[in-house]
């Protein structure tokens, strides 16, 4: 198989584990100044919430790939 047996469980590591730290960073260390037509910070909830969402599937990933 092309990119080995194992593609699908190292994408889903990969990307859940890069939406969620890139969403506790944007809460954590909004950017020192807003450009023209964004926010000032990050909308809490809805970055807590996507945060979430990206280390169960980096979870999910990585249990993948341990368990075979």
């Amino acid at each position: 198989m092309f990119l080995g047996e194992d593609l699908l469980a190292w994408l889903m590591l990969a990307i859940g584990g890069a939406l969620g730290v890139g969403n506790v960073l944007a809460v954590v260390r909004p950017p020192a100044e807003a450009r023209d037509g964004e926010l000032e910070r990050a909308p809490v909830g809805r970055s807590l919430g996507m945060a979430a969402v990206g280390f169960v599937v980096a979870i999910w990933g990585l249990a993948s790939l341990i368990g075979g």
